[in-house]
């Protein structure tokens, strides 16, 4: 199997004071292409870090990240951000739409920026696969949370992403919003072939995964098949 995301030694502190914060410590880990990954651990443990530093929002203080064949370490900040706009998908807590745009159009953003032919059609086919295709003019303010992350789903794989990144992607979701945005983001996975790496502290949601790496402390405590296998 080929390694879309391979991270060793990787560690990372933070600055506060005089006081030097270790937020990672010799991590190691690595994710193969097609595969469903989950990073869980309680609240401080470094989850959010480790997805930004993967995903090449952040630079580490330590150790390597080879993204899509890729160092990261070899590259600065406009060759990461060329590097994600090709071949990385997003999605947040939070959402993180353009709260100017509609929904339409924050779907086709990606597309856009890559000069991609009938971004209009992908935006439709997609919104409707999430089953949004009555929603396509509105604005996120007049859309629920729960539609606002469907929203987030189609735009996440409007661009083919190699590998999908979702922070928390059901927490600001209640449980029976949250089990759809669940079922349809690992349908849209399956069908798009994409490889899926999820921060979350819900174990239900971890164990749709593959594998699970379980981070205590900004370190490694295990690394494990999913339950459910």
């Amino acid at each position: 199997m080929t390694k879309i995301l391979n991270v060793n030694h990787l560690g990372k502190a933070y600055t506060s004071g005089s006081k030097k914060l270790e937020v990672l410590n010799d991590i190691n880990f690595h994710v193969n292409e097609g595969e469903s990954f989950a990073i869980v651990g309680p609240s401080g443990s470094g989850k959010t870090t480790l997805l930004g530093l993967c995903a090449g929002l952040d630079g580490a203080d330590s150790g390597t990240i080879e993204l899509c064949a890729t160092r990261l370490n070899a590259l600065n900040e406009d060759e990461r951000a060329l590097l994600r706009n090709s071949k990385v998908g997003f999605i947040f807590q939070n959402f993180q739409l353009l709260p100017t745009l509609t929904a339409l159009e924050n779907v086709i953003v990606p597309l856009e920026l890559q000069g991609a032919d009938n971004p209009e059609n992908i935006g439709l086919e997609l919104l409707k696969k999430v089953g949004l295709e009555n929603r396509v003019d509105h604005y996120p303010s007049q859309l629920s949370g729960g539609e606002q992350q469907r929203v987030a789903l189609a735009r996440a794989f409007s661009s083919k992403p190699s590998i999908l990144f979702a922070d928390e992607p059901t927490g600001n979701l209640d449980e029976e919003t949250g089990e759809k945005v669940v079922q349809l983001l690992f349908e849209l996975n399956q069908e798009a072939g994409t490889t899926l790496v999820i921060v979350t502290h819900d174990m239900n949601l971890a164990n749709k995964c593959k594998r699970v790496l379980k981070l205590k402390g900004g370190r490694v405590q295990a690394e494990q098949l999913s339950d459910r296998l």
